[in-house]
């Protein structure tokens, strides 16, 4: 019998990052990384991001702080893509992105910045907001 923190997970993980970027994550998968990928579906998509308390939009903005701030840039630019379908808008990254100024440091702004611009930018022209070019997470 499936857990249903895997239907949840999977669920959450396509409405976010949307159908194509999961499908390719699924393509690319091997024995090696399985047990992450199972992983990652079952705890950050089927446990943190369903629970109720928090929205997408309030989670995504949480997330790309976290990961601005971390420097995980990858990360960032697939979840900055993501709020096309979580609700957050570019003010909401711009803001986002100046708390990371404050708490984590100009120099990790300054890079997460020119990361939004450009990733939004993509996205305004037209560019899928399905993850590609980020990790399959």
């Amino acid at each position: 019998m499936s857990d249903p923190r895997d239907t949840r997970g999977e669920a959450m993980r396509r409405r976010v990052l949307g159908d194509a970027h999961v499908d390719r994550a699924h393509r690319n998968m091997s024995t090696f990384d399985a047990p992450f990928q199972e992983f990652i579906t079952r705890g950050a998509w089927g446990e943190v991001w369903s629970r109720p308390h928090l929205t997408p939009r309030e989670r995504s903005m949480l997330t790309i702080t976290l990961l601005a701030a971390l420097g995980h840039h990858d990360e960032m630019a697939m979840h900055v893509r993501a709020t096309a379908n979580t609700g957050a808008s570019a003010a909401d990254v711009q803001e986002a992105l100046l708390h990371v100024a404050v708490y984590a440091g100009v120099p990790a702004a300054n890079t997460a910045f020119a990361i939004a611009k450009r990733v939004l930018a993509e996205m305004t022209a037209g560019s899928s907001a399905d993850g590609e070019g980020g990790q399959d997470r």
